[in-house]
């Protein structure tokens, strides 16, 4: 029995998240009824790095599952691809030891929080950036952005509290930069609570567009209310970037 490593992308706007729900599209499901359709019904479980929500996108997901399967690892991303609906891809795949675990051994993942602030809103990104109809003033954002940096207990930027024994998170990385009318919000740490970078990117556009002083988000930070904190912003402004063993 081989552990199988996949690296993975999606278009998250017409999955209900990652995690298999019944009546629901999920790109958990969709992943392991193509790896059966292949395999010849085989029934796997694919473990991910991390349960992305409903309209939420991943660039590098990681995901496990044991099989049988003797397809080479590069036979096997073509093979799993033709099965795949237009809106998933595998992009890697490798053989990794038993004892491999793509939830429990990731040390850190880097999501992107993506904004668009142009005159006009565009039609064609509605589904994949937060469309603001303020300019925002990025330089500010970092600014406001550097106390989240570091180990803190982030109570203030985690829906539906408690859903963790401790929302203690170190972040090792948190950017704020423009390229030409889009911002990215760039936040990678050891773990995320319930909507966290999306509560912190809504607190970051409050300050942004000039409604909240930079002072504000530490003072945010030191509450642990997740009321004193922004709005949570879209999801489809998120991606899941890359994650690190």
């Amino acid at each position: 029995m081989r552990n199988l490593k996949l690296t993975l992308a999606y278009d998250g706007t017409d999955f209900a998240g990652w995690q298999t729900q019944p009546g629901k599209r999920t790109v958990q499901e969709t992943l392991e009824q193509a790896v059966a359709e292949l395999t010849g019904a085989e029934r796997v479980r694919a473990n991910a790095s991390g349960r992305t929500d409903a309209g939420v996108h991943a660039v590098g997901q990681v995901v496990n599952f044991y099989s049988k399967t003797q397809l080479a690892c590069d036979v096997l991303v073509r093979a799993v691809n033709a099965h795949l609906p237009h809106d998933v891809s595998v992009w890697a795949a490798a053989d990794v030891p038993q004892v491999f675990d793509a939830n429990h051994d990731a040390v850190r993942k880097l999501y992107r929080y993506v904004i668009h602030d142009g005159e006009v809103p565009s039609p064609f990104l509605r589904r994949y950036c937060c469309q603001s109809r303020h300019k925002l003033d990025v330089a500010l954002m970092a600014r406001a952005a550097k106390c989240l940096n570091g180990r803190h207990d982030f109570h203030s930027f985690e829906t539906d509290w408690p859903n963790r024994m401790s929302s203690v998170r170190t972040v090792t990385h948190l950017a704020v930069n423009r390229f030409g009318g889009y911002i990215w919000i760039d936040v990678e740490a050891d773990g995320f609570l319930y909507n966290m970078v999306r509560a912190i990117a809504g607190t970051l556009i409050n300050v942004g567009r000039g409604y909240w002083p930079e002072e504000k988000v530490q003072e945010i930070l030191s509450a642990e209310d997740r009321a004193q904190a922004g709005p949570t912003a879209p999801a489809q402004g998120l991606f899941l970037m890359r994650v690190t063993f």
